[in-house]
């Protein structure tokens, strides 16, 4: 089971875990001003009604656990690791209360009861995360499927390892279709000789994946509607990878997939609200990091002496395929391209400057592109621009490319989030197909999920070169 939010998918177990800590967080407040002003009955009826409090709270907390990647499908941390992670998130999530507390004094509750409430949260979403890990099944949130193929299309389904892309589903079997050489395990084959329907139901089958690496040869048209109007759920190969990884395989895909299918919309209301996103949090972030941003500036002239330039112009592509100048802190030395030509950036790049392994560590070196965004040129939100050179390329190399083009360019994005730093062609493709899944899914709501997730990648150094 998945939950669609505005283009977000949530497996089903993750949506119920952040349902139940919510509800966690919100009796946390009423907990701790029983436990704090029990013997208070003054001081007990001056912070009612309690709930408006603990809605702040449980909002601040929840927010908090996201940032710090606690929801995401792919988080993997082991039990000190996510003990920590807990405990880092419940303290920033207290700070945040406390400032919005003070902020509005008819909220005031004390510094005591927010404690209290983010001790008892972070005891009871340990002890829940812990249990769960170890003591209970989550397989009845996830969907039963049955996939009808078994060559080389139904393989890339068999071929899905990572725990996080089998986190919603769980795969029952394949049926073969007439003629179909056989690419998929053989122990997973099922018979289908008494009809579809009949197998759907033994197996309790929620939804088939139709994966035939040929359609126009026997498709079971008549037994895939007798499945759907049983209430079976139906979906082609490339809607299933795209909902369960959260990236586009551009490898097994048609140009009709992305005309015909759902999403890939970018109407008034989007850009309206995309453009007004960008400029709250851009003025955001270059007030609040302005210190740190003229503290780089100083160590880049101190360790050049003086000689080279704080900042690094270089032309990327950007929406409509336009050209538009990046700006970033320059963290290599002056000659890093001495002879013109463009190269990847690699891991333990050479030419990069010790300031600047620092602050590419820490990600500061990104900061001067608030700039722009503040111009227009690009989004908060959106597939990382590229050079002109490495465009070309790889346009003539990987089918789509261009497409990542109908959309602004961003300082962080859906790829960033899901795949390391690129510096090749394969994993350009990779990206490319996690860039596909933001711009068919781009929405609001999208854009502030990864921006809370992106707090992670900054926090945790990940992906940085």
């Amino acid at each position: 089971m998945r939950l669609r939010l505005f283009g977000y998918n949530l497996p089903g177990s993750i949506a119920a875990l952040c349902a139940i800590e919510l509800a966690v967080f919100y009796a946390a407040m009423f907990v701790s001003v029983e436990i704090r002003f029990w013997s208070d009955p003054v001081d007990y009826l001056r912070v009612q009604p309690v709930w408006p409090r603990a809605i702040l709270f449980a909002i601040a907390l929840l927010l908090s656990y996201a940032a710090l990647g606690l929801y995401s499908a792919r988080q993997r941390a082991r039990t000190f690791g996510l003990v920590v992670r807990l405990s880092a998130a419940t303290l920033v999530a207290t700070a945040i209360s406390i400032l919005c507390f003070y902020m509005f004094p008819p909220l005031a509750i004390g510094r005591g009861p927010i404690a209290i409430a983010a001790g008892f949260s972070l005891c009871c979403t340990a002890a829940l995360r812990i249990v769960l890990a170890r003591f209970v099944d989550v397989s009845f949130l996830k969907r039963r499927i049955l996939v009808y193929g078994v060559g080389l299309r139904a393989r890339s389904i068999a071929d899905l390892r990572r725990r996080t892309d089998r986190r919603g589903y769980q795969l029952i079997g394949f049926v073969a279709p007439d003629d179909e050489e056989l690419k998929v395990p053989i122990q997973h084959l099922l018979d289908a000789s008494r009809g579809f329907k009949q197998i759907c139901h033994n197996q309790e089958i929620d939804e088939i994946v139709v994966a035939m690496d040929d359609r126009r040869r026997a498709f079971p048209l008549r037994d895939l509607l007798e499945c759907r109007l049983a209430g079976i759920d139906v979906i082609d190969l490339v809607s299933f990878l795209e909902r369960e990884t959260g990236r586009v395989r551009t490898d097994l895909m048609n140009p009709s997939w992305m005309i015909f299918g759902e999403g890939f919309k970018r109407d008034q209301w989007r850009r309206a609200s995309s453009r007004v996103l960008d400029l709250f949090a851009s003025a955001f972030i270059l007030i609040l990091t302005s210190p740190i941003m003229l503290l780089t500036a100083v160590a880049i002239l101190v360790e050049d002496g003086g000689k080279g330039g704080v900042f690094y112009r270089q032309q990327r592509v950007g929406y409509g395929g336009l050209p538009f100048n990046l700006l970033k802190f320059r963290s290599m030395r002056q000659d890093a391209e001495a002879d013109g030509k463009a190269e990847w950036a690699q891991q333990n790049d050479p030419r990069v400057t010790r300031v600047g392994a620092l602050i590419r560590r820490m990600r500061i070196d990104e900061l001067p592109q608030i700039i722009n965004v503040l111009a227009g040129k690009m989004s908060f939100v959106g597939p990382r621009p590229e050079r002109p050179e490495f465009v070309s390329m790889l346009a003539e190399k990987i089918p789509y490319y261009v497409q990542r083009h109908c959309v602004k360019p961003g300082i962080t994005g859906w790829a960033q989030l899901c795949y390391p730093y690129g510096a090749s062609e394969h994993d350009a493709l990779q990206k490319l197909q996690y860039d596909l899944y933001y711009i068919k899914n781009n929405s609001l709501v999208f854009d502030l999920a990864i921006l809370i997730q992106t707090a992670e990648v900054v926090f945790m150094g990940k992906g940085a070169r």
